[in-house]
């Protein structure tokens, strides 16, 4: 089985060029690693983590493996819309496995931890990302720097990310959704 971790911007636009990278990262996948069944390491947090476990729950013999960061209901504080609840409680049920992390001394600290146990139980990392650095611990560019120096096969879906300071998604034009490999 290979267990692909995932970390990605929560804000995101233009979905269905991210759809599509997505779809090509997940092909490649199986490519390199022919007749593997895939499960799927994820936090579930909006949008990158979500859209790419919903996009692999699609293929057959799929599993799901939800490290949470935080208590579930502490977790679900962050999710702004009642949808969004919903839809972390939908996927949070069709998972195979969920561990509950070790409390962390602060709510960073604790994103930080679940992105390192991303990476520390995955064989190849998605990440749909601007390729800037990270806006803070546990943010996504400090992730594939980590996955980099370990020299993890990353699948890298270009996407913008937001605005700083604002809840408004970038695109990044004719990049958008395009996929890079790296160590395949």
């Amino acid at each position: 089985m290979i267990t692909i971790g995932v970390t990605g911007h929560r804000m995101l636009t233009e979905l269905d060029k991210i759809n599509i990278g997505v779809d090509e990262a997940l092909r490649h996948i199986e490519q390199a690693f022919p007749a593997q069944p895939l499960t799927i390491m994820s936090s579930l947090a909006e949008g990158a983590d979500r859209l790419v476990a919903r996009r692999v729950l699609a293929r057959p013999k799929t599993r799901l493996e939800v490290p949470l960061p935080l208590s579930k209901s502490d977790y679900m504080t962050d999710f702004e819309s009642a949808e969004s609840r919903d839809e972390f409680l939908s996927l949070l049920n069709q998972a195979d496995e969920v561990i509950e992390l070790p409390p962390a001394p602060t709510r960073n600290a604790a994103y930080g931890a679940a992105g390192d146990y991303v990476l520390d139980h995955s064989d190849v990392l998605i990440t749909i990302w601007d390729g800037q650095g990270a806006q803070g611990q546990g943010g996504t560019g400090a992730i594939v720097a980590r996955a980099r120096q370990k020299g993890m096969p990353i699948a890298w879906v270009h996407a913008g990310n937001r605005k700083p300071g604002t809840h408004e998604p970038t695109s990044l034009g004719a990049e958008q959704g395009k996929v890079t490999l790296e160590n395949f």
